[in-house]
């Protein structure tokens, strides 16, 4: 089977502070999770296909506004029409504003693991534009 990997890093904005502190809700991370997916199906089958389930997900670190976060994934297994997925959150740059200066931040090595998960992804035959 070939490997089929994607990643997208970004920076988490004020926007997505949900709690007190800056913290960042963990369905943030699982919408990173989604955009990998919809690269991921792309990649394999030529169509974004449907998220219909998470089988894990695992909340292992806080995230806070101003970290950059690396969310990757990758297809596991294939069926007719189902793709089983892994998918790691990681942060590779931690917002430092609580040192004083609030334009402060710190690369992270190594980085830390704070979201992963395991799902699955349909994409109707009908859809498929690749041969498997």
């Amino acid at each position: 089977m070939e490997k089929i990997e994607a990643m997208i890093r970004l920076r988490i904005s004020e926007h997505d502070v949900h709690y007190a502190g800056g913290l960042v809700d963990g369905a943030r991370m699982l919408g990173l999770f989604g955009d990998v997916a919809t690269e991921l199906l792309i990649r394999s089958d030529g169509d974004e296909g449907l998220f219909v389930a998470y089988n894990l997900v695992e909340f292992k670190a806080p995230v806070h506004a101003g970290d950059f976060i690396e969310a990757r994934g990758t297809i596991t297994a294939f069926g007719k029409t189902s793709r089983k997925m892994t998918f790691e959150a990681w942060k590779v740059i931690a917002a430092a504003g609580l040192s004083g200066t609030p334009s402060a931040a710190d690369v992270l090595d190594p980085p830390v693991l704070v979201c992963r998960a395991e799902g699955t992804c349909l994409v109707p035959q009908a859809l498929q534009r690749k041969a498997r």
